[in-house]
Parts: C-alpha cells; sequence; structure tokens
C-alpha cells in the first residue's frame, strides 16, 4: 500500500481521543493489543471470523486489506450487515444482527472486489499497516508471491522499460512466442482486470522467465493501448483549436518567450508536446537557434512541420546543426520525449530552455508532467530554464449554484429536480469539469500544494494536503457548502524571465480558461455561518441548527493505476463555533 493513497476519517461522528491500544474493531468501539485478539473477539461476538474468509476465498495480501477497509465502510459509514447488505437505524442494530456470511458474492461479483476498497477507510488504521507482517500466524496464509508483489508495485514507466528489456533478457525472437504462452495463464491481470481465463497452467519452474515476460508485455499493452487512444485525441483539430482560441492561456506563453530576450535569444529550445507548434513558433520568433518540437500524435507531428514549412521556420535536417543559419530552425520529432534521442541527436544537457504546455484538468491529470520532468533531467542544461516553473492547486467550497441542481428545479415550468438529484450523487464519485462563476465560491480560498517544476520528482506529482475553509466574511447569513472546487495556477517567474514575469491563472475570480474548473461534489452539503451564536447542541455540527464555523478538509491526489488517471480521496470535517466536530467518512473519486 502506498499511504500517498490518502488516509480517511472514520464515519459522521464525533472526533474521539485515545488511540491506545492500537487495534479497533471493525464492528464495535472495541481495541485490543493485538491482530490476533481482535480477529477472536470478531469471530466470537460479532460472527466474523477473518482467517476463515481469508482462508476460503485464498485471499491475497490486497484482497485482506480490501475486505477489512469494505467490512469498516458498510458498518461504520452505512450502518449495513457487511454479508447480507441489510440496512439498520443505528451500529448497535448491525451488531444484534450480525451472523455467519452465507456467501462472499453479490451478482456473481466479491463484496468487496471494487478497487476502491484498496484505500483506507478510516485515518491511520494501524490494522492495516500491521496485517503485512503478520505472517507468523498459521491461519495467515496469503497467496501472493514476491513476483507477484512486484508487478502489483511497479510503476506504469517501469512497466515500458522492463517489456523494453524483455526481448534481449531471454532471447524470446517474436511475439507470437510471447503470445503463445500468454494463453497459456489460468488468470492474468493489468490494472486489476482480469483478461483471459484458460485451463492449462503453466508449470512455474521451466517457464518463470517467459511468465515474467508475458505479465510485463500485457501490462505494457495496456499502457500503450492508453497512449494511442490519448496521443490520437490530439490529431483532432477541434482540441487544438480550443487551446488555441484560450487567450489566457496562450498570452501566457506567448509573453513569457517573446517578451524575455535574454533568455530566448540564441537558446537552444525543447517543447515537449507541440501540438500545432505554436510554442516553437513563438520560440522561434524570439530568436533561438534551435528549436526541437516533440509531438507523439502522428497526425499532429506532420501538421506542425507543415506549418513551421508554410511559415519559412522548419530546419534544414540535411545541414549540420552548426550550418542551420536564419530563421529555419525548428526541427519536429514524432515520437514520445522518453526517446527523443533514439530519433535526433540531442547534446547531452544540450538544452537551454524546456517549454511544454502541459497542464490538464485539476492540474495532473493526463499525467504529461512526468514526461516533462523526464526531458528535464536529461536534455535540460544545468541552471537552463523550464517554462512555467511553479505551479499551484487551490480549492475553495461552493454552493448550490455550483452544481446543476438550479437548472432541474424549473424546466419550462417543470420540476426535473429529480434529475439534479441523480447528477449530484453521480458527482459525489466522479468528479465534474465544468465553470464555476464566482458568486457560487462560499468560503475564501486556499492553497494545496505548490509545485517547483525545477526541483521536483516525478514521486512529488502525488500529495496529500490538510486545509481550513472559512465563509466568505461578506457573506453574514446561513450558506450551504455542496463541495470543493479546484483549480490551478501556473507561473513563469523572475527566475528564469528576467525582463517579464507571467502567469496563467484558471481560478473562478479570473477570466475563463479551456480548463474550466474541477469540482468535487459532496454527499451531502454543509451548513456554514460566520455569526457566532448559541447553536442546537443536540444538533450535528453542519446542520441547519447549528452551522459550522469551518470546513477542515484533507485531500489526496495521486496518479490511477488507470495510465494517465489520476485518484482523489477527500475528508472533511465541520467544526462548530463551539469547538464541536462532525467527521464524514472520505469520499474517492477518480478521473
Amino acid at each position: 500500500m502506498r499511504p500517498k493513497h490518502g488516509a480517511i476519517g472514520i464515519g459522521a461522528e464525533e472526533d474521539g481521543g485515545d488511540s491506545s491500544p492500537n487495534f479497533l474493531c471493525l464492528f464495535c468501539g472495541s481495541r485490543f493489543d493485538s491482530t490476533a485478539s481482535l480477529f477472536k473477539h470478531c469471530s466470537v461476538d460479532h460472527a466474523f471470523d477473518f482467517y476463515g474468509v481469508v482462508r476460503d476465498m485464498g485471499l491475497d495480501f490486497y484482497g485482506s486489506i480490501k475486505l477489512i477497509n469494505y467490512v469498516r465502510s458498510q458498518v461504520f459509514a452505512e450502518n449495513k450487515c457487511w454479508s447480507c447488505g441489510e440496512t439498520f437505524q443505528c451500529r448497535e442494530d448491525v451488531q444484534n444482527h450480525l451472523h455467519v456470511a452465507n456467501s462472499y458474492n453479490k451478482g456473481g461479483k466479491v463484496l468487496w472486489a471494487d478497487d476502491s476498497y484498496l484505500k483506507p477507510f478510516m485515518e491511520d488504521d494501524s490494522l492495516l499497516h500491521s496485517i503485512a507482517v503478520d505472517d507468523d500466524d498459521e491461519d495467515w496464509n496469503p497467496s501472493m508471491d514476491k513476483e507477484e508483489l512486484m508487478r502489483q508495485l511497479m510503476s506504469n514507466e517501469e512497466l515500458e522499460e522492463l517489456c523494453r528489456n524483455t526481448h534481449n533478457m531471454v532471447g524470446v525472437k517474436d511475439e507470437r512466442e510471447i503470445e503463445e504462452k500468454e494463453d497459456q495463464f489460468k488468470k492474468i491481470t493489468v490494472n486489476g482486470s482480469v483478461l483471459e481465463d484458460t485451463c492449462e497452467p503453466l508449470n512455474q519452474k521451466d517457464n518463470e522467465k517467459q511468465l515474467k515476460i508475458s505479465r510485463a508485455t500485457l501490462a505494457a499493452r495496456e499502457i500503450k493501448n492508453v497512449n494511442d487512444g490519448y496521443f490520437g485525441a490530439y490529431g483532432s483539430f477541434g482540441i487544438h483549436r480550443e487551446m488555441l482560441s484560450d487567450k489566457v492561456r496562450t498570452d501566457a506563453y506567448r509573453s513569457a518567450l517573446i517578451n524575455n530576450p535574454s533568455l530566448l535569444n540564441q537558446a537552444t529550445v525543447l517543447d515537449v508536446g507541440c501540438g500545432t507548434g505554436i510554442l516553437s513558433l513563438f520560440a522561434a520568433q524570439a530568436g533561438a537557434s534551435r528549436v526541437i518540437a516533440v509531438e507523439a500524435s502522428a497526425k499532429m507531428a506532420t501538421v506542425a512541420t507543415q506549418i513551421a514549412k508554410d511559415n519559412g521556420l522548419l530546419a534544414d535536417e540535411s545541414l549540420k546543426c552548426e550550418d542551420k543559419k536564419g530563421s529555419k530552425v525548428i526541427s519536429v520529432v514524432h515520437c514520445m520525449v522518453e526517446e527523443l534521442d533514439k530519433h535526433i541527436q540531442v547534446p547531452p544537457r544540450g538544452i537551454d530552455v524546456l517549454v511544454s504546455e502541459w497542464m490538464g484538468y485539476c492540474l495532473l491529470y493526463e499525467s504529461m508532467l512526468s514526461s516533462v520532468l523526464y526531458a528535464r533531467d536529461h536534455f535540460l542544461k544545468p541552471g537552463g530554464a523550464i517554462l512555467p516553473d511553479t505551479a499551484t492547486i487551490f480549492g475553495a467550497g461552493f454552493g448550490r449554484g455550483g452544481t446543476s441542481l438550479p437548472f432541474w428545479d424549473n424546466v419550462y415550468g417543470f420540476d426535473m429536480s429529480c434529475i439534479g438529484k441523480e447528477i449530484a450523487e453521480d458527482a459525489a464519485r466522479v468528479p465534474m469539469v465544468d465553470i464555476v462563476e464566482p458568486q457560487d465560491i462560499v468560503t475564501e480560498s486556499a492553497m494545496l500544494h505548490y509545485f517547483d517544476l525545477a526541483t521536483m520528482t516525478r514521486e512529488e506529482m502525488d500529495f496529500t494536503s490538510s486545509f481550513e475553509l472559512k465563509p466568505r466574511p461578506d457573506n453574514a447569513r446561513l450558506t450551504w457548502c455542496y463541495g470543493i472546487v479546484l483549480w490551478f495556477e501556473t507561473r513563469f517567474t523572475a527566475r528564469y524571465c528576467k525582463e517579464a514575469q507571467a502567469i496563467l491563472s484558471t481560478s473562478p475570480h479570473c477570466p475563463k480558461t479551456h480548463w474550466s474548473q474541477t469540482i468535487f461534489t459532496f454527499k451531502e452539503p454543509i451548513a456554514l455561518t460566520t455569526v457566532e451564536s448559541i447553536d442546537d447542541s443536540s444538533a450535528p455540527v453542519g446542520s441547519r441548527e447549528c452551522p459550522a464555523s469551518t470546513i477542515r478538509s484533507r485531500i489526496s491526489i495521486v496518479r490511477s493505476s488507470a495510465h494517465r488517471s489520476i485518484d482523489a480521496s477527500i475528508e472533511t470535517t465541520a467544526v462548530g463555533s463551539d469547538g464541536r466536530k462532525r467527521s464524514w467518512p472520505a469520499q474517492i473519486f477518480n478521473l
């Protein structure tokens, strides 16, 4: 497990205190000094035989983690029986109902099959940290071997590298041989999905190397499919017109490149993900001596080449670099930047300026930043410039107007609010990308995370941030916060842009951009007020009777196991003016 995937708060109840003994029961408030005593208690008092379920289902490490998080989520968050799904008024009724499970499946699927249960339900759940080292217990028999564990932990980039090297590793002559071995697997998975079921198992001892090849090959194929779809989408001219028409975006880059002659004059520039080549054209216009425009979409690489040629800026590749003179300085290379040196001669650390418009929705969607960091580490001169050089994610609470609910309340005089409610329920699982108007922001803004692109590592793309949201001081009446909206800002700072700095902001308070904002909707809205009043102590914090004075939140954003996607978890606690608190279970989003 990766802690950066976010630890999560336990249920809509008041914050508690003592954390010792360490292990909290899955069903009640009892705590234990060891996992053995905890699971014995669960078996005797709650009819839940953890080791029996693990044994019966053949659960591996990850399956056991998902089982624990599933049970906690059902009991603590929804007052449900974990096995039959019956819902009760309170947790005590659930405990009285618990029984030995008749089945672990529903609709032909294991109850805890969803990968969302890999993420901790409870903040700092010591049970999850201890389960991996609990193999001394004779009942604990995880089925995952070391190779499987390593495969699950490998990043997409590492899988791609492994796949590139596997042919040389064992002398496989062609892909047909790999495919023959693939057909023999009983179950092979990529990103947790079963790809094939056959009956003839491999002889593990005789085919260990082929096993490693096939698994890596299948994973890398899945990544290739995602990349092909991603770069193929950028072959559509519509998306490029949208980006070029985004005046905030294009003017910020143009200003940084054109208005900093001391940086660009006679510089060697690398443009990562050039698209139409607009940034390369700006760099050439600013006086760069050489511009290498890298584009992974075959169609757009051809288009960028033609555009550079039509504007008299395409370099003659038959000439040596030192013989290339005048304005013809742009070389367009069709490849991913990770493979650039296989396609064109680039002096080691020979780039003066690295420029890229890599940002996606919520800043990190599309995961192109990792390619920019690769280019920085492999091609940029020491002290060379990366543009932009900083990026910051901000957030604020939004009101009902930031949802689609008002639209459906009255459609040509008809009440269609049932549609709005269903859309709101979906939005509590999948973030929405849309424009939020400034008047719909109901809290002050908070900075979530800052990236220094000149120094950050790829691992730092995953982050967790804790922050507070206060009601806007100009709104004294009671307001409802329906969720958190995120936006980003990138800067071309004086570190590299000495003559003219530039800012690209996607804030709701700034001119609109094609990125819009990313909206994370709460499962239930939280009442807020700036007025200190005598609240109803019997009412839950965040309700109309006891509005909160502050929302405390923690958000984790990480690269998803699905290539080029991101996962986010948001924990929310409402704090009353008297200091009382109410927390909600974390919400998991995928973008």
